[in-house]
């Protein structure tokens, strides 16, 4: 007989993947800001994730010990000294999705470093949240992010968002090896120590993209958000597989050559949601007669509810997640670990690839916090995200079809995305091609004055950031044969991302299979909570 351990390993992994059958229950899937029960054909490979694993039992606790026993460094407290300019980066409001209960684990880490830094002799101290080319965050954000002690005492002179087009606040380094720009902050670049703190929600975050994406300026991310680079990156969450990676490694390495970098980085559990809505994290054959009544409770209220009211309920509910797992030190070493308990979460075993896989697509995205899923935002979480949710093998065969439930509203956010809605209703109806975009168009939005100013004073994405999440499905959009969008309200938003619309989910299988023939297999990847999908061939 095997060994207890090695059965219970084995039940663990395939688990999380069910294959349906005629008795098997209708599933709950999102569909933005509602929920559909669907039935789905048998034989569809049902995808879980996997449960959530348990958190540290004290965080402080595991944020001194890691800070004291580094990856590839000194101990923090012993690269600080009485004088020296210390700035505290901090990964932005678009991880953790959604936002995670308070206090946030960056607060936690803070309190810890501040203290640290206290007892140091340090006073010349800034915290710098890393947008990049993202929006400025509020200053209620702020707030709840880093908790009301440290914002009081920072806010706003030491306490800010990085502002990547600062003509004075950006400093040029040294290019890479295949002259790559690497230009970033100005205080980060003349600080003696800077301490990264991260929140690592999926394997692409942290490592040596955290400053070499998100204290950088649009010429620095010209290198590798592009076309070009999207299309040669097999999978975003895989570094050995993502030309995205390589390219923020080489301008890492530059940055870590220059300048003293002290990472903290944080790996969360999948525990997405809370009461009332827990049971969305169980398979529904694990469903007890309370959470079907929750069930039932939620379909009748997000029915009656406007979408603007449903979505600010959903915003309004933060994550319960658990840390389980601190790792500090050099960029590498420290990233390491943290990839490892990653994966630890994150990773299902697949046997297989399918002809046909449904993505089912929640309310919420990196890039709509507190706003809205916009048409090019749905394109991004389809084609870009759960596309890439694997580690360098996709799940839905070459030329496959992938079927995204969505209303597919028409549906922008002024204040935090401007750009986007000239975007995609003045350049997608000339061409959907990323080269013709990149090459006619990036630079015209990228400098136009308007978008630079609401992106400077305002909570505006930079002008440029719809063609990245343009670029962003790109290679989605090189591999599949056909997307469907189930569930679209309307026929002209589908049209203009090139895409065909069906009412259901059933309408839309039908299609897939006229497409792929009729004995075409079936995936659902049962996200959200997140899952990645570790596809052997």
């Amino acid at each position: 007989m095997r060994p207890i351990k090695t059965l219970q390993k084995l039940y663990d992994e395939e688990s999380q993947v069910v294959i349906t059958e005629k008795g098997s229950p209708p599933r709950v899937l999102f569909s933005g800001e509602n929920f559909l029960l669907e039935d789905l054909p048998v034989g569809t490979r049902v995808i879980f994730p996997r449960p959530p694993m348990a958190g540290v039992p004290n965080v402080k606790a595991a944020i001194r010990w890691a800070i004291n026993h580094p990856e590839g460094m000194e101990p923090l407290h012993a690269l600080m000294r009485p004088g020296m300019k210390l700035t505290c980066v901090i990964d932005d409001i678009s991880v953790p999705l959604p936002p995670m209960v308070t206090p946030d684990v960056r607060q936690s880490i803070l309190e810890v470093v501040l203290e640290l830094a206290a007892d140091s002799g340090v006073d010349d101290i800034h915290l710098i949240i890393a947008n990049a080319l993202h929006r400025r965050m509020t200053e209620a954000e702020m707030r709840r992010m880093a908790g009301q002690k440290i914002f009081d005492a920072y806010y706003p002179d030491r306490y800010y968002n990085h502002d990547a087009e600062d003509p004075d606040g950006i400093v040029e380094l040294e290019r890479t090896s295949h002259q790559e720009v690497v230009a970033i902050n100005r205080r980060v670049a003349e600080s003696d120590l800077i301490v990264y703190v991260n929140v690592n929600f999926v394997p692409m975050n942290g490592g040596h993209k955290s400053m070499g994406t998100g204290v950088a300026n649009y010429a620095s991310l010209r290198s590798h958000h592009n076309p070009k680079t999207i299309r040669e990156s097999d999978s975003y969450m895989e570094p050995k597989a993502s030309k995205l990676y390589t390219s923020n490694a080489r301008i890492g390495n530059v940055i870590d050559k220059h300048l003293k970098v002290f990472h903290i980085e944080t790996t969360l559990n999948n525990r997405m949601f809370g009461a009332p809505m827990e049971f969305l994290g169980k398979r529904e054959e694990d469903y007890t007669e309370g959470d079907r009544l929750k069930l039932q409770a939620a379909l009748f209220a997000l029915k009656h509810a406007p979408r603007a009211a449903a979505r600010k309920i959903f915003n309004a509910v933060p994550a319960p997640y658990d840390v389980t797992g601190i790792f500090a030190g050099a960029t590498e070493p420290a990233h390491a670990k943290t990839l490892e308990m990653s994966w630890k979460q994150y990773s299902v075993p697949v046997e297989g690839q399918s002809d046909i896989v449904i993505f089912p697509i929640p309310f919420i995205s990196p890039y709509s916090v507190n706003s809205i899923l916009n048409p090019l935002l749905l394109q991004v979480m389809g084609l870009g995200y759960f596309f890439n949710l694997n580690r360098g093998v996709p799940l839905v065969k070459k030329g496959g079809v992938l079927i995204f439930l969505h209303p597919a509203f028409d549906e922008f956010d002024p204040v935090q995305h401007p750009s986007y809605i000239e975007f995609f209703n003045r350049l997608l109806p000339e061409t959907r091609d990323s080269m013709k975009l990149e090459h006619k168009y990036e630079r015209e939005f990228a400098e136009n004055p308007s978008y630079v100013h609401l992106y400077r004073k305002g909570n505006a994405y930079h002008g440029v950031h719809p063609f990245y999440m343009w670029y962003w499905g790109e290679n989605g959009r090189q591999h599949v044969g056909k997307v469907i969008v189930a569930g679209a309200e309307n026929n002209h938003v589908p049209a203009l991302l090139g895409w065909d619309r069906t009412d259901t989910l059933t309408e839309a299988i039908e299609e897939a299979r006229g497409f792929m023939g009729r004995s075409a297999t079936i995936s659902l990847l049962r996200i959200a909570p997140t899952l990645l999908a570790d596809v052997k061939l």
